[in-house]
């Protein structure tokens, strides 16, 4: 399945040296898929015990201004596998250490950080974070999620997963589940998804449903766009079903929250209505939209999902750098 992507030729890689990767809407399909034919490049290297060290010399400043787990350990050991350091801030509202509980801003934060790395992973509640920190940087700055607006990372390995498990992806019908509003991770993908001409299939509550404009964006693009109501009914035709997290910090009325949080929940029962061969996808974390029974499910790739997120970070840290060299550390080194 991994073939099915093919390592870059020189022009493209070097096409990203010193690229910021804002969004998913900045790449081509065929950037998209040279991201991914590096990452397939690095899984194999690190499958057959190999010490990477394209990234010897480099640092990587991780700026986590929002909760996160998966996102930022899979950047930190993403650079540390390729041979590099991390500088690493990570706070939150109620755990102010940076110089912005002083009032400094993320474009002074970024001119700061900028004399200390060759690359900048920033995570931000507000949208459009990432975007201040690409102007203020000299260096590559790789959005890691900002506000509800984009994750690229985590749609670019949504792909890679998707064709690990599925193969193909062209013609696929996936099925997008939640929280369609704030859901950075599905207004990422589904980028991706158009170029392959996947169907879709929106399910959320209401108040959640997926932003007017990308779904316009979407139909014009020639995507078949279905809203449907209920959980059974959104999955019993789908090859991937993709849930989300109702995102308790994007409501400013708890109330709000509390009445939609428990609409779309998959069990075991809900299994049930799958086509043969079709899995689940989330980003994590999740709260209770997904049993724990359905865990059990060979199709349930979530947590194989997460850790395809390692490969993909790895290819975008060595790409906008400039250092997919394939280099390895030799045995007398260790």
């Amino acid at each position: 399945m991994l073939t099915d992507f093919a390592f870059p030729d020189v022009q493209m890689l070097q096409s990203f040296v010193g690229k910021d990767i804002l969004g998913a809407p900045q790449f081509s399909k065929a950037e998209m898929e040279a991201v991914l034919g590096v990452a397939a490049f690095y899984e194999k290297a690190l499958s057959e015990g190999k010490r990477l060290w394209d990234m010897d010399g480099k640092v990587m400043a991780a700026l986590f201004f929002e909760p996160s787990t998966r996102t930022r350990l899979s950047f930190e050991t993403a650079m540390h596998r390729l041979g590099g350091r991390v500088i690493t801030l990570a706070e939150s509202p109620d755990n102010q250490i940076s110089s912005t509980s002083k009032g400094e801003t993320v474009h002074d934060t970024i001119k700061m950080v900028n004399n200390y790395a060759d690359v900048i992973v920033i995570r931000s509640p507000r949208t459009g974070d990432a975007q201040v920190a690409a102007a203020a940087a000299n260096h590559p700055v790789i959005n890691a999620g900002d506000g509800f607006g984009q994750h690229p990372s985590q749609a670019l390995l949504d792909m890679y997963t998707i064709v690990k498990e599925k193969g193909n992806p062209e013609g696929l019908t996936v099925a997008l589940i939640g929280d369609l509003k704030y859901g950075r991770t599905v207004h990422s993908l589904v980028e991706f998804l158009k170029y392959y001409k996947c169907r879709l299939i929106l399910a959320s509550p209401e108040q959640l449903a997926m932003p007017a404009d990308i779904v316009q964006k979407m139909q014009t693009a020639g995507i078949e766009v279905e809203l449907r109501e209920g959980i059974d009914a959104a999955v019993k035709d789908a090859d991937i079903i993709y849930m989300t997290r109702v995102q308790k910090e994007r409501f400013m009325d708890l109330s709000e929250y509390e009445a939609v949080k428990n609409m779309y929940l998959m069990t075991g029962e809900t299994v049930r209505h799958f086509k043969p061969g079709a899995i689940i996808m989330h980003a994590l974390p999740r709260v209770n939209e997904i049993a724990l029974e359905v865990d059990d499910y060979p199709g349930a790739a979530y947590f194989r999902q997460a850790g395809n997120g390692l490969f993909v970070r790895m290819a975008l840290l060595a790409m906008t750098c400039g250092q997919v060299k394939g280099s390895f550390k030799p045995a007398w080194a260790e």
